[in-house]
């Protein structure tokens, strides 16, 4: 003897709940006579009787008892597992897992994070950060931010690029010396003038990248100071240490703004480029969500 499907075992479950085929009927939204046809397939496929029908009654014989008693726990949990996954489709719900660059946004994402979890109130976010550039996959979160100007790596991840931001050539014009007061009033400075200078890096042996038509042109450039956070090198460059590449985002956002000049450049800088990693095409509806809320969001904070 062999079980029939789920579904059988719900619709016996409810015509022994309701009482009757009626009931029964309207409550699984099915005619009457499909419900009477589904359970006497049931009772043919167990081999034996599961109801004693009459017109005035229904009675469960003692087989129908057992079956009544051994599988209504396991209906009942199944019907809760669906109604919770029907409910976290319209409002999402659970632990949310993030990797964030360090010092990636950090007002505005604080900002992001506020509004979203007022929204949501059913998602709980545990947001991480790490140093360097693509991290290495780790299946335990959700979604990876990453920062970069050049392709990325191939890794295990999905990536999707996001945003792009215009990045620029910066230096304090009160703290420059005179060789880079000449700098600042020429309009038409070259790439390649920069490693005459000392620059302020995010990284040891990392070239400058600009735009020269179709081609990407690398100037190796060279300093004294390393500081992988943005933040730092915006603030050294305010104090004068050497040019700085950053985004205009953030010189836009500086107070006070007026602290660093742009230098111009025949060629321009190659744009910074924002794009979230994840691990599977089919991303889960509160993982969806925050994607969506973030991309929706993030253009107008900066």
């Amino acid at each position: 003897m062999k079980l029939s499907n789920l579904d059988d075992l719900h619709l016996f479950v409810t015509l022994v709940e309701t009482g009757s085929f009626t009931l029964a009927a309207k409550e699984l939204g099915m005619a009457k006579s499909k419900v009477s046809r589904r359970l006497v397939q049931l009772e043919k496929k167990l081999g034996c009787d599961l109801l004693l029908r009459t017109t005035r009654k229904q009675e469960l014989t003692d087989s129908g008892r057992l079956l009544y008693c051994s599988c209504k726990e396991h209906i009942d949990a199944l019907t809760k597992v669906e109604e919770e996954l029907s409910a976290s489709l319209h409002q999402p719900q659970g632990q949310l897992k993030i990797l964030l660059p360090l010092e990636f946004f950090n007002k505005i994402i604080s900002t992001l994070i506020t509004d979203f979890l007022r929204r949501y109130p059913k998602i709980q976010l545990h947001c991480q950060h790490y140093s360097g550039s693509v991290p290495e996959f780790d299946p335990k979160f959700d979604l990876c931010f990453v920062l970069h100007e050049q392709a990325l790596p191939t890794t295990n991840w999905i990536a999707k690029e996001l945003l792009s931001f215009p990045q620029s050539i910066y230096l304090s014009p009160v703290m420059a010396s005179k060789a880079q007061r000449k700098l600042l009033a020429n309009k038409a400075i070259k790439p390649e003038q920069l490693s005459q200078y000392d620059c302020i890096l995010a990284e040891e042996n990392q070239p400058w990248h600009f735009r020269n038509n179709e081609k990407i042109e690398q100037v190796m450039v060279s300093g004294k100071l390393i500081l992988t956070s943005p933040e730092m090198r915006l603030q050294a460059a305010e104090q004068g240490l050497g040019l700085c590449k950053l985004p205009d985002y953030m010189i836009k956002n500086s107070v006070p703004s007026q602290s660093l000049q742009r230098l111009c450049l025949n060629h321009q800088s190659i744009a910074q480029r924002l794009s979230v990693l994840y691990q599977s095409r089919n991303i889960a509806s509160k993982t969806r969500t925050f994607l969506d809320y973030f991309q929706s969001n993030v253009g107008q904070l900066l």
